[in-house]
């Protein structure tokens, strides 16, 4: 089977933890093509997933490595059993440039999520009109069924709240973001109204950062910290509008839980949060 010219970043990560493991032990990745009877190249595009590896091989490296954590080794052959078509934003492969997919992928995943925002609210929580004003807005212009193709997966993203096993989901907003007029008063009143109800969801919490507030928060653009079944598997999502990078390195992991952390600590709780919102919805 050839290499993938596009792995998911999903794919990539599995690779990016394997290359971890043969690296902490001290191993090259000549040792590791060597227990596979492979050649060192086809190492290299399994560590960078362009090509995918069995569950079997996974335990063989990992027990040549020396790990024996079982919970990472099993969610990473999880990740392995995986495969195209099984999942809904699998149906936007080719329609969609594929970060659209990457996140959908990421939220579905996830067990848990925290999530900042400054200008815009969370792409899980944003109505119809709403999300269609975003999109229109982007330069250069869409083409209409871009924009509709766009629109339709955003809404089908809150999906993961109505599973058995729903995420966690910590939404911090500034309320700069709640003031946004995008769309026109009638559409941003209705995406207030759609936030407060979302707010009521039984794993979802809502926290907005006041005006009044004096701390300063290094977060200008909208993150998301997506954690994993296991904590190796944490991923930081950071969006711009020249696309969205996926931050794994511990290192970053750390600041941007600490960034959320005070982020956390400087928003109203859940109900004054809820009272502010209808506050701004009511004088629009």
């Amino acid at each position: 089977m050839p290499p993938r010219d596009n792995p998911t970043a999903r794919q990539a990560r599995l690779g990016a933890e394997l290359r971890k493991l043969r690296e902490r032990s001290g191993k090259t990745a000549r040792e590791a093509a060597g227990l596979l009877s492979t050649d060192q190249a086809k190492i290299s595009h399994i560590e960078a997933g362009r090509i995918g590896v069995s569950e079997q091989r996974i335990r063989r490296l990992a027990t040549f490595y020396q790990c024996d954590d079982e919970p990472l080794i099993e969610a990473l052959c999880a990740i392995a059993g995986e495969h195209r078509g099984q999942h809904w934003f699998d149906e936007y492969r080719g329609i969609l440039a594929p970060g659209f997919l990457d996140i959908a992928e990421l939220e579905h995943h996830a067990v848990a999520m925290r999530s900042m925002q400054s200008v815009t609210l969370p792409g899980l929580f944003q109505t119809k009109n709403y999300a269609r004003a975003l999109f229109e807005g982007v330069t250069p212009k869409l083409p209409s069924e871009e924009v509709e193709a766009r629109v339709e997966h955003r809404l089908k993203r809150v999906t993961i709240f109505d599973r058995q096993d729903p995420p966690q989901f910590t939404a911090i907003i500034h309320e700069a973001a709640a003031r946004m007029r995008f769309g026109g008063r009638k559409v941003a009143r209705e995406q207030l109204e759609y936030l407060i109800e979302a707010s009521k969801l039984p794993t979802v919490t809502v926290r907005v950062i006041p005006f009044t507030s004096e701390d300063f928060i290094e977060v200008t653009q909208p993150v998301l910290y997506a954690s994993g079944p296991v904590p190796q598997l944490d991923t930081v999502h950071i969006d711009s509008p020249f696309g969205g990078r996926f931050l794994d390195a511990e290192a970053e992991l750390k600041k941007y839980n600490t960034l959320l952390d005070i982020a956390e600590h400087a928003s109203l709780d859940p109900e004054g949060s809820r009272h502010l919102i209808h506050h701004i919805a009511r004088e629009l």
